[in-house]
């Protein structure tokens, strides 16, 4: 089964970046000569299951600046939920869909098919990847990440997702709650009741099964968390130390 891409790159450039560029669209950031966004189309486009990539931005404003085979551009909404449904929309029913933020410059083909390859080992309908804390402070010990406590241990969240496309659209309006919280563990534990939000504050002893059973229930659909060994999925550049790393990293 083929894979296409939803790449979120409407963003503006508004935020803690705004004071190391002055471009409008967080996308369009400059890295050696390169925007952002190059580095991640460049990353799919070297996976062996991409496909296609709808990019989702305001119009007109990130085509100039990028290349690439497949690539079709989706007007942004506004939120991003919005965004995600308006690019379904647009692309085949029958692949799966990964859904990719503009700002993980250091991703790469072969992290893209290694994570793909890790959701396939599970049946569900959306794939959520997270990346234990050591992981990413022995390759990155300066990178700064929000963490969740669980059983298991402690966990950053990824920036791609794996979803079946038959289930998008129903689970739009129960999504759009827990993305708007999700640099804020806490308010997302909330959305979980009260029994979990106790057990997260006091204890610690969620555990990552009884997670993927709960949200499951409540959006009624199969979810799978994917720990993957892989920082780079879990690294977005959203502050200038972020952004130092980056260029670090790629030049």
């Amino acid at each position: 089964m083929a894979v296409n891409v939803i790449l979120l790159a409407g963003a503006a450039n508004n935020g803690p970046l705004k004071d190391v560029s002055p471009v409008t669209n967080e996308a369009l950031i400059d890295i050696g000569g390169k925007p952002m966004v190059q580095y991640v189309i460049d990353g799919l486009r070297q996976s062996k299951e991409v496909k296609r990539i709808a990019i989702v931005a305001p119009p007109g404003e990130i085509e100039p600046h990028v290349t690439g085979e497949n690539l079709e551009f989706v007007p942004s909404a506004g939120h991003i939920i919005d965004n995600i449904v308006n690019a379904y929309r647009v692309l085949p029913k029958d692949d799966q869909l990964l859904i990719a933020t503009c700002d993980i410059p250091l991703i790469n083909g072969e992290i893209i098919d290694g994570l793909i390859g890790l959701c396939r080992q599970k049946d569900a309908d959306i794939y959520y990847p997270i990346v234990e804390k050591s992981i990413g402070e022995q390759k990155y010990p300066y990178v700064k990440r929000t963490y969740v406590n669980l059983k298991e241990g402690i966990f950053t969240g990824g920036n791609l997702f794996l979803v079946n496309p038959a289930v998008v659209e129903a689970t739009a309006p129960k999504a759009r709650a827990f993305l708007d919280f999700r640099k804020a563990p806490l308010k997302m534990v909330t959305l979980l009741g009260i029994s979990f939000l106790l057990r997260y504050l006091l204890f610690h002893n969620l555990t990552l099964k009884e997670l993927e059973k709960k949200i499951s229930d409540m959006w009624g659909l199969r979810g799978a968390v994917v720990i993957c060994p892989w920082p780079e999925v879990g690294i977005d550049v959203d502050k200038p130390s972020d952004l130092q790393l980056a260029r670090a990293v790629l030049l």
